[in-house]
């Protein structure tokens, strides 16, 4: 019985891949990549789809602004809360049953409870975050309290 090897073919001493090795090698990558950003189907529980919204974090001298994308959740279904440095964006994304007779269909949109959680370095003010909800997308802006404004990066010789 043989088995496949995911180890280049070799050639004499040399290691050398075959063409089409090298192309099996970058059609992985480019669907890697392609996948980035997107959700893929969880490999336990029912099959169902990840729900975690993606988030993009930006960060001034004053401030920390969060977007974080929840197509198809209603603003009524979303939850912001804070506990000391954490923000916790959480919801239900929930289902719109479609009926129809005849033959089966198949439905790949996801449905069902999220959470996603944001330690950041200092505590946070629940009454001065404000947050919009437009097109699908949350956005958070988060004031940073005067110590935390203070606090300044300093960068750190290499030495020879």
């Amino acid at each position: 019985m043989k088995t496949q090897s995911s180890l280049p073919a070799t050639q004499g001493n040399r290691n050398m891949m075959s063409p089409f090795d090298v192309l099996q090698d970058r059609i992985d990558r480019m669907f890697e990549d392609f996948s980035v950003g997107f959700r893929m189907p969880s490999v336990f529980g029912n099959g169902g789809f990840d729900l975690t919204p993606s988030l993009d974090l930006r960060e001034t001298d004053k401030q920390v602004m969060i977007s974080a994308e929840l197509p198809g959740v209603e603003e009524k279904d979303i939850d912001i809360s804070v506990a000391d440095d954490m923000l916790t964006i959480s919801g239900e994304k929930k289902t719109e049953y479609e009926h129809k007779d005849g033959d089966r269909y198949r439905s790949e949109r996801s449905y069902g409870k999220f959470s996603r959680s944001v330690t950041l370095p200092f505590k946070i003010n629940p009454d001065k975050v404000e947050a919009k909800f437009d097109k699908g997308v949350l956005k958070l802006t988060i004031p940073k309290p005067a110590e935390a404004q203070q606090q300044h990066m300093r960068k750190i010789a290499i030495k020879h």
